[in-house]
């Protein structure tokens, strides 16, 4: 991994975090399988309310060329462009309502996000790679997957090993990662007043 792409941290932090990225330019090896299982086993232990587990996940590989394009159709037009060179895809979606009385799930997107971190970062330590996506057509993978109700599509993902390219894309992989000072996110005795470490 390029150098570039390892966040300059303040402090030390694990080198898994420091070291994820979000590529757009995937290499075309495909992701052996006992890797793919153990990113969403790493998912399936995110901690989350009432041990409700809201999370799904749908996934195509290339291995599976119909399957593959279906999914990459529910993307938006300017991720197919680049997310269709990784070897796998996969949407993600949540419960909205939790399954022991219906009732409206308040934390079932940031179990979700935990989910998802864990997969990330599981895919990290073996060298794979994750771009997640806003830009889905939630209604269109919700009609081609029979989703059920109750539950909402929320993200996209590209997983793979990072490529090389001379395509404009791959300049985008080539630039420093950036982030807030950690003044502007973690307050103390009032919003935007910096909790003393």
């Amino acid at each position: 991994m390029s150098d570039v792409k390892k966040a300059q941290a303040d402090v030390p932090i694990h080198e898994v975090i420091a070291n994820r990225w979000s590529p757009y330019v995937y290499d075309s090896r495909p992701v052996p399988s006992e890797d793919l299982r153990a990113v969403f086993e790493a998912a399936r232990w995110a901690a989350s309310a009432f041990n409700e587990q809201p999370w799904r996940y749908i996934v195509a590989t290339k291995d599976t060329p119909e399957a593959y394009e279906q999914l990459l159709y529910c993307l938006v037009e300017a991720n197919q462009a680049w997310a269709k060179q990784a070897p796998v895809l996969g949407l993600s979606m949540v419960s909205l309502n939790y399954s022991r009385d219906g009732k409206p799930n308040g934390t079932a997107k940031h179990d979700l996000g935990l989910a998802t971190a864990n997969l990330v970062l599981e895919a990290a330590s073996r060298g794979l790679m994750v771009h997640q996506m806003g830009g889905i057509l939630p209604g269109r993978a919700a009609e081609l997957y029979k989703v059920p109700e109750g539950f909402q599509v929320m993200t996209g993902f590209a997983l793979g090993y990072p490529g090389t390219s001379e395509s404009d894309l791959a300049k985008r992989d080539l630039t420093p990662r950036t982030r807030r000072p950690i003044d502007e996110l973690v307050f103390g005795e009032a919003y935007g007043r910096a909790f003393t470490f």
